[in-house]
């Protein structure tokens, strides 16, 4: 199998491995034995997925694996990846599995497996499952047949969910009258969103909210925010909110139809915590890719700012070893440790939202809060990832843009660690000097190793 965990869990193309029924099951029971040998008596682990016609598939195979080695299972159907982290808690699940692959389009799945914390897996756990899945040790183990685990559909794992969300913000906040619409991105929200903002009052407007299990993030949501922006300008909403398949990022939109991407958010609610004395520990943490304007205006401000490598997983390891409380990805990651223990989009909408109406403010008085240096990304497809060190004409143009860029601007290349793509981020003062760097260097990397 080679390696099977990325930066996020296990992904890949739906039924090709290693996202096939067999790798499935065989994770499954890996991970069953690992929580069976951890405690004693009944153990529970909590199945969540987003839209996707394959999530079925891959549900019914972990499901089996599951029960195959004695341990309960706890089926919540479509839920976003911060509720299945947030149940897993609540329940007091041993484990919680999230089949998911995020932005990805539909042809794509993923699985990531949360603690009984609501943390995501650590490395060595996942090299430890890695390793039971490769042998045969498990086969010896299996449960007898009296012990087999059960399967339990739970049916209010939404409505959980919804009322964790709200309690997030101050009873005081009321968002009656508010004119809110929502993309939903045809995935894992469809269901929670529309209950959430019923019950909390607001006049909402739903878009991407018909999955069909093949258009879940089909121009729609936070990867394809036009829709969105259209809709808001159109009735003269207050604010939009953007969603992606499984609901763990946002990016949202003000009532004149400008985006806020993860760096707004962070500046909006970073300097907000900060003047009420509630920014706990100090700083913040954003990762290599967030705006060098963002960085500046903390740093005027007295806010630590980390930067953490690119992955919600990496921004919370900062976080956690910085003793910080909030952080995010530009996005739309962003991360409330105080309450969830990963980036979670309707947190951060109703976060953002009742920061603006306790300071009775239009969104857009919300935005634009530091000065935000051109940055301009790329992405090539490759047919490999050797170290960029090696690739002949890619080293040679990029150390002469670095040269060229001195310290008024940086270069940050880098692999996608779900995706066969390198990135390319070029970010300095001038806009035409940043267009003609990030030409040069992308068309290195496909020269070198692109398709």
């Amino acid at each position: 199998m080679g390696t099977l965990f990325g930066t996020d869990g296990i992904r890949g193309v739906a039924n090709v491995p290693p996202m096939d029924s067999e790798t499935a099951l065989k994770l499954g029971r890996a991970l069953a034995y690992l929580v069976r040998k951890e405690k004693k008596g009944t153990s529970r682990i909590l199945i969540g997925k987003d839209t996707r016609i394959s999530g079925y598939m891959l549900e019914t195979a972990l499901e089996s694996g599951i029960s195959s080695m004695g341990v309960d299972v706890l089926l919540v159907g479509p839920l976003p990846t911060p509720g299945v982290a947030f149940v897993t808690r609540s329940m007091r699940a041993d484990a919680g599995i999230m089949i998911s692959a995020s932005h990805n389009p539909f042809e794509d799945n993923g699985i990531k497996i949360f603690t009984r914390d609501g943390f995501k897996l650590p490395d060595a756990k996942e090299a430890e499952l890695e390793e039971l899945m490769l042998s045969t040790e498990l086969d010896q183990k299996r449960a007898k047949p009296e012990n087999i685990g059960k399967a339990f559909r739970i049916d209010d794992a939404n409505g959980r969910y919804i009322v964790f969300l709200k309690s997030c913000i101050d009873n005081d906040i009321s968002l009656e009258g508010l004119k809110v619409v929502v993309d939903t991105a045809n995935g894992a929200a469809y269901k929670v969103a529309p209950q959430l903002f019923f019950e909390l009052g607001a006049e909402a407007t739903f878009i991407g909210d018909r999955p069909n299990g093949k258009n879940i993030n089909l121009n729609c949501g936070s990867l394809h925010p036009e829709q969105l922006v259209q809709k808001v300008r159109e009735i003269g909403a207050d604010v939009g909110i953007a969603l992606d398949g499984d609901a763990d990022r946002v990016l949202l939109c003000d009532e004149k139809g400008q985006l806020f991407d993860g760096d707004d958010i962070l500046a909006f609610t970073g300097l907000f915590l900060q003047e009420r004395g509630a920014l706990k520990g100090g700083g913040i943490v954003g990762t290599v890719m967030s705006n060098l304007g963002l960085e500046n205006l903390f740093k005027s401000k007295g806010i630590n700012f980390f930067r953490s490598d690119v992955g919600d997983r990496y921004v919370l390891s900062s976080m956690i070893e910085n003793g910080i409380f909030l952080g995010g990805e530009q996005s739309g990651h962003v991360i409330f440790l105080e309450n969830n223990t990963t980036g979670d989009g309707l947190l951060t909408a109703l976060k953002v939202i009742s920061m603006a109406k306790s300071l009775n403010k239009k969104l857009s008085e919300c935005r634009n809060l530091f000065t935000r240096y051109p940055q301009i990304l790329r992405n090539v497809k490759v047919s490999d990832k050797p170290e960029f060190t090696s690739l002949k004409l890619t080293s040679k143009v990029l150390k002469e843009a670095e040269l060229e860029l001195g310290s008024k601007g940086r270069i940050l290349l880098r692999y996608s660690g779900t995706e066969a793509k390198a990135r390319v981020m070029v970010e300095c003062e001038s806009g035409d000097l940043c267009r003609q760097v990030v030409d040069r260097v992308t068309d290195a990397v496909q020269k070198d190793i692109g398709l």
